[in-house]
């Protein structure tokens, strides 16, 4: 019988986009790297045992435990709401609650699914760049006893934020500590932990393991990947039943070794950190255009791959219809821009322009 892997090369499919088309909504609106691609049909080809129990997954482990310490255990998983649900659920109990800041990507953009398929409770604070300290932390860090009340057992940070700013190791380890002495866990959405960590230019187990965060988040696809995330293993002690968790709340994937793959070319080496850093000197040359450039406020520090501004309703809409773009806060005229692995100084400059254009309208 003929093999059917032999018109292997050949495809019906058509590519249905202008691959010129360029914008600056968000880090998944790119590719994937080309490395990354390379390493995914590397993977294929054979059989391989399924459900995570593959050489790819395997090796992974040891790529992970080079980042994050001799004791981490990275468990594969589809997206990042899928990550985060399965580590918040691994460290929570049913009468559980989590606290984070109100802009938390948990709380505004995962659809309530933490809340509705984790089910636990979010505790959330308000703060003035997107990052929570002690202080923060203790206005929901209460009532432990008190059985009318979801008890508060983790407190869960972004790195970076969904603002875009940046926690210092020494932020992450006075959470930490103060988090530990209440008897509460540490959860790091590292959805963009890659960005963080060019910007600090640190390893990322220097706001991870080595100050104390028990379990995180790591993101992939906006660095780079086609899909997949991981759920990342720190303190053991902290976490149970990690393979059936993330079995009922639908994130194994049987041909675990396409997700594992991924995870190691970014990982293995420095693609992970170029990508990153990339992505970050063009928020950083974006920023430096729109500073200059009269109506238009930075609103935060530019710490990571983001930017948010504030400009003239009229003038954003109108870049919309030349630049795809999100408003953030539509009745304030706040905005988003975001970088990718994949931004040029050509796009950047050329969106320069075409707020100046539309500004001087």
């Amino acid at each position: 019988m003929a093999n059917p892997a032999a018109g292997a090369g050949t495809t019906d499919a058509r590519q249905h986009h202008d691959t010129q088309v360029r914008g600056f909504a968000s880090d998944n609106y790119a590719g994937v790297h080309p490395e990354v691609l390379a390493a995914f049909a590397l993977a294929n080809g054979g059989h391989q045992v399924a459900y995570g129990e593959d050489d790819y997954t395997a090796h992974l482990q040891r790529v992970v435990r080079s980042h994050f310490g001799p004791s981490a255990e990275a468990f594969p998983v589809f997206n990042g709401t899928g990550a985060n649900v399965v580590a918040l659920q691994a460290v929570t109990d049913r009468w559980g609650a989590v606290i984070a800041a109100d802009t938390a990507h948990i709380n505004v953009d995962e659809g309530g699914a933490p809340e509705r398929v984790g089910g636990l409770k979010l505790l959330t604070v308000p703060t003035e760049d997107g990052k929570l300290t002690p202080e923060l932390i203790d206005r929901q860090a209460w009532g432990w006893e008190d059985e009318h009340r979801a008890m508060p057992q983790v407190v869960s940070i972004a790195q970076s934020t969904e603002l875009g700013t940046v926690y210092t190791p020494d932020e992450v380890r006075a959470i930490c500590e103060h988090a530990h002495e209440r008897g509460m866990l540490v959860h790091l959405d590292g959805a963009r932990i890659a960005n963080a960590a060019a910007t600090l230019d640190v390893p990322m187990r220097a706001f991870t393991n080595a100050v104390g965060v028990d379990i995180l988040s790591y993101g992939a696809t906006k660095n780079g990947a086609v899909f997949g995330e991981a759920v990342i293993v720190l303190n053991h002690d902290a976490v149970r039943a990690m393979k059936h968790l993330r079995k009922l709340s639908m994130q194994l994937a049987s041909k675990m070794r396409f997700v594992s793959v991924q995870l190691e070319a970014l990982l293995a080496k420095d693609l992970w950190l170029r990508n990153a850093r990339h992505a970050n000197t063009m928020a950083q040359r974006l920023a430096a255009g729109v500073r200059e450039i009269d109506g238009v406020e930075i609103l935060y520090p530019v710490q990571s791959n983001a930017v948010f501004a504030r400009l003239p309703h009229d003038v954003s809409e109108r870049l919309q219809k030349r630049f795809r773009f999100y408003f953030w806060d539509e009745a304030a005229g706040d905005v988003r821009w975001m970088c990718s692995f994949d931004t040029t100084e050509q796009d950047v400059d050329g969106f320069l322009e075409a707020l100046r254009e539309e500004i001087a309208r």
